[in-house]
């Protein structure tokens, strides 16, 4: 970037098609380019003009580059002190991490409607789930099932963070708060409101038709259940929404708004018109013959994504709250970002340069070094466009891949849209605490630009310095977190 302009606070620059300069007060300022000094700038009525004269100035004024530094605030470092999740594999986060390491696929075809007609039959569909315990029969019959996921999870990871009623009971409600985003809200509650609407009138509709429809009723009904009364809303941004979640969660503990928010997403596809919607949008594998290897990331003969469910919860807490109540901390978030495309509705950019930006975003949020990072839990979704952008991006700030490994949790548990970053990372932390990586299941014919290690169908063991988790979404939005094991 030619000719930046730095000048001291309140000098009122003023960039005039990047040809002259003006400054309201009268000191002088010097031209950069990049970080060395090119010559400096005189200032004459009002107006900046350039000099070859007093090039002396040059060494002296020269800005030194340092190491990037990570927040040592206590009120500002932000740690995770509980998790919890609704998943193809059940409630339980060693169950479901157990089974990741394993390589199981939990995908299988699709039971929960007819769909013997449909060009896709299979899913990531979560059978035999339960909400005993957490939700009273009357409602769990009525709610979408985005939203009894998000209950069960928000409620598990509020109990794994020691924060059950009778403590939270104890706590300023008005100092924690609730952020799990949908990517598509109650599609199974807005679908039958439509049905009813059409085969018996507008009266047959059920009062519960818009509040179980729109996106913004997990964090909604997750605060009304816990009594929670800080930041509430939801953030829906496709595939890309749980990370955006955890991204401002964060941001508001470091503002000071909050000490504690749940943070993550939820999700429920799984139905007529959300599996049908895909297949419009031929986004889909078709693999019908062989489900459990159907999702397939960076393989050459991968055919679309293969769709799933769930919900993931982070309980995000500032360090200082989490010591002076005593918490079990697991892990560090440090930073992240959040960028979009602004190129297509569905496709990434072939060069990944929106993706790149927001890595170097999230890692600059967090202080660290691309040379630090040694893990990628990647959003790696197994579409024939998408898995490479990822690559390309993540190679192109990465220059020396020989020391980082990267999976993909999709490979088994599908893409669960909304809930996908929640999901992932639950897997991501877990990495970092067992120091155990889950394979990339279905690897048998890896496209050749991938050089970097994808942990190919068998586990790895690998000490996780530090770890990003990417997720991206319809419309271009890509988000990137950043988690480390947590060090005093």
């Amino acid at each position: 970037m030619a000719g930046t302009a730095f000048a001291p606070s309140s000098s009122g620059l003023i960039f005039n098609q990047g040809k002259e300069l003006s400054a309201r007060n009268g000191s002088s300022l010097f031209q950069y380019n990049g970080l060395k000094v090119v010559h400096p700038i005189q200032v004459k009525n009002g107006f900046i003009s350039t000099s070859a004269k007093s090039r002396r100035i040059k060494a002296m004024a020269a800005p030194t580059v340092s190491a990037p530094k990570r927040e040592t605030d206590p009120k500002k470092r932000i740690v995770i002190t509980g998790m919890g999740l609704v998943s193809v594999f059940g409630n339980d986060i060693d169950t479901f991490y157990s089974k990741l390491l394993d390589g199981v696929s939990g995908i299988t075809p699709i039971d929960r409607f007819a769909a013997s007609e449909y060009s896709v039959r299979f899913a990531g569909q979560i059978h035999d789930f339960s909400s005993s315990g957490y939700i009273d029969g009357k409602n769990d019959r009525r709610l979408d099932d985005s939203w009894r996921y998000c209950l069960v999870a928000g409620r598990r990871a509020l109990d794994d963070a020691s924060l059950g009623k009778e403590v939270l009971d104890t706590m300023d409600k008005m100092r924690i708060g609730v952020l799990v985003g949908s990517g598509m809200g109650g599609i199974s509650a807005f679908s039958n409101g439509v049905e009813a609407l059409v085969r018996k009138g507008y009266k047959k509709i059920t009062p519960f038709f818009i509040p179980y429809s729109i996106t913004n009723m997990g964090s909604a009904l997750l605060a009304i259940d816990t009594g929670l009364m800080g930041p509430n809303y939801s953030i829906s941004t496709a595939c890309a929404t749980a990370n955006y979640c955890f991204f401002a969660a964060a941001n508001h503990i470091r503002r000071g708004d909050a000490d504690i928010m749940v943070a993550g997403g939820t999700e429920a596809p799984i139905s007529p018109t959300g599996v049908g919607g895909f297949i419009a949008c031929r986004a889909l594998s078709q693999r019908n013959n062989d489900p459990e290897k159907a999702s397939r990331p960076w393989d050459k003969n991968r055919d679309g994504f293969v769709i799933g469910e769930g919900a993931g919860v982070l309980i995000m807490e500032s360090l200082e709250h989490a010591m002076e109540r005593g918490a079990n901390i697991i892990a560090e978030y440090l930073g992240g970002a959040v960028t979009c495309d602004a190129h297509h509705m569905t496709d990434p950019r072939p060069d990944g340069s929106g993706v790149s930006s927001c890595i170097i975003k999230s890692l600059e949020d967090a202080g660290v070094s691309p040379e630090e990072v040694n893990y990628v839990n990647a959003h790696a979704t197994s579409t024939l466009a998408g898995d490479l952008a990822e690559v390309n991006a993540i190679k192109k700030v990465f220059k020396d891949t020989s020391e980082i490994k990267m999976n993909a949790t999709k490979s088994m548990i599908g893409h669960g849209l909304g809930a996908a970053g929640g999901l992932e990372a639950i897997a991501t932390i877990k990495a970092i605490t067992t120091g155990w990586l889950h394979p990339t299941i279905n690897q048998y014919d890896l496209e050749p630009e991938v050089t970097i290690d994808t942990v190919p169908n068998v586990k790895k063991q690998h000490e996780v310095n530090i770890a990003i988790s990417n997720s991206f979404g319809f419309g271009g939005h890509n988000s990137v977190v950043v988690f480390a094991p947590f060090k005093p």
